[in-house]
């Protein structure tokens, strides 16, 4: 079977066939619920997606590992507060419980929508690319000691000339 003929399978089946597709390693741990990992530039991301039947919603979190400095915390939360404000789609949490970053975003299905291949591989697409392009602002502002704005100028302005 291929990809384009999957558009009308459960959401989770959809994420599955996809990281089949993509030769990533997953976890299908319970009927709506799989855990995919995705090899990144800057980290490993675990990304969880649950379908919930009652809120007709594909959930999408993707994490990384995370422990800043205890006294960075502060810049790190305003660091968060420019990130989501330059976030289209989903938002990032910081879990100092669990010394993670997340990014979390859900797609709404509700009146019986159905998630196509497209919809759910662009949550993914956008969840790795969007942890990638923001991850050295948090970086520099929990150890580099940059200001917040100062590190989201370098996470947010693509390079530009030859090396």
């Amino acid at each position: 079977m291929q990809i384009q003929d999957l558009d009308d399978l459960h959401p989770i089946d959809l994420v599955q066939s996809l990281a089949t597709s993509k030769d990533w390693v997953f976890e299908r741990t319970h009927y709506d619920q799989i855990a995919v990992v995705v090899e990144g530039l800057w980290q490993q991301y675990a990304i969880s997606l649950v379908w919930s039947e009652a809120s007709e919603t594909l959930r999408l979190v993707c994490s990384f590992e995370f422990s800043p400095p205890p006294a960075r915390l502060p810049e790190l939360y305003e660091t968060l507060n420019l990130a989501n404000d330059s976030c289209w789609k989903g938002a990032f949490a910081y879990w100092q419980d669990q010394q993670c970053m997340a990014y979390i975003y859900g797609l709404n299905l509700s009146g019986g929508a159905v998630a196509s291949t497209a919809q759910v591989d662009d949550m993914l697409k956008i969840a790795v690319a969007t942890s990638e392009k923001l991850y050295p602002a948090f970086q520099l502002v929990s150890w580099g000691g940059d200001t917040p704005k100062a590190a989201m100028q370098v996470a947010i302005n693509d390079g530009y000339g030859r090396a």
